[in-house]
């Protein structure tokens, strides 16, 4: 398959991300104890921070037309992560995970979607690459799902007790209700059961790989390059823990941000669809991205700003 990145640049790549990682739970992050929102929001500076000094290099290293498609890639997938945000805190509430515990499960959970989107990215390419028509398919694909998502009730959607997933995770590993720690699983009656915190970690995973089905064909309407699709989609995932923490008390003000990302995942979608006749050049995909998901999110901050300003007052109390 045809890539810019050479093997060094993927064992470099991957080695670096690997000592971040490590830097990050071994050193930054070693006990078990809540993210404050300030230090969680810096965290978020660093990985954004991080993924445009790499855009930098991609730049130097291949030209300014794959750090284009890097930066769009980049972005399309950070936004779509975002949607996981969502699916993080109903999962947190639904097993009583206490705030310090959470930690753990997002560091665990996220080093496993990154072997996860590995596959899938290069699996994805290779399909693509060998059977060209199936880019069509894709482009359909995600022409159907935004459309679906302008029009479809999303909190309704997310809700982990209502989903199949949920329920078979309690009827088929054996687990105790209890949480013990921060313990994955512990023995009980002389045998190993899960606790409430691997259970958890579970239902992440499959939220991730089930959200990975939308964001991973996306960007390859960006870009069929594997270096450049695992890159983006890596550093996009990276910084989702870190934003989780930040945003997770402001995520009910970007209500409007799935319009958004309807619209993105439809302009995509279209894209990959025409491509055989039509040529979108990258820097205008990009001003598209930017200004459907940026446009959203003020407008959402905006909107939820102008409603609270109107709900009436509380009377004084006596009165």
């Amino acid at each position: 398959m045809q890539t810019v990145g050479s093997i060094w640049y993927w064992v470099g790549f991957i080695a670096v991300v690997l000592v971040l990682l490590a830097l990050d739970l071994g050193v930054f992050h070693k006990k078990d104890e809540p993210v404050p929102a300030r230090e969680a929001l810096a965290w978020v500076a660093v990985w954004v921070t991080l993924a445009l000094l790499f855009d930098v290099f991609v730049f130097t290293e291949f030209g300014s037309h794959k750090a284009v498609e890097f930066l769009t890639g980049y972005l399309i997938e950070l936004s779509l992560s975002v949607d996981n945000l969502f699916v993080f805190v109903l999962v947190f509430a639904s097993f009583r995970i206490l705030p310090h515990l959470q930690h753990r499960v997002l560091y665990w959970g996220i080093m496993t979607a990154l072997v996860l989107r590995g596959v899938m990215i290069l699996a994805g390419t290779t399909m693509i690459q060998r059977f060209h028509w199936t880019i069509y398919l894709f482009g359909a694909f995600l022409l159907v799902t935004g459309v679906k998502l302008l029009f479809h009730d999303e909190q309704e959607s997310h809700s982990p007790e209502k989903s199949l997933a949920f329920r078979a995770l309690r009827k088929v590993i054996p687990a105790t209700p209890e949480l013990h720690g921060n313990h994955f699983f512990v023995r009980e009656g002389g045998r190993w059961v899960a606790t409430p915190l691997f259970l958890c970690l579970l239902l992440i995973e499959i939220s991730d790989v089930v959200f990975a089905v939308d964001s991973v064909p996306a960007i390859f309407g960006v870009t069929l390059d594997p270096f450049i699709v695992f890159t983006s989609n890596i550093f996009a995932i990276l910084g989702l823990r870190s934003m989780y923490f930040a945003i997770a008390h402001l995520i009910g003000r970007f209500e409007y941000l799935k319009y958004g990302l309807a619209l993105v995942l439809a302009f995509i979608g279209v894209k990959m669809t025409i491509s055989g006749w039509v040529h979108i050049h990258a820097l205008a995909s990009l001003a598209v991205v930017v200004a459907l998901l940026g446009g959203s999110m003020v407008y959402s901050l905006r909107r939820t700003r102008w409603l609270a300003e109107r709900e009436p007052m509380a009377p004084p109390p006596g009165v």
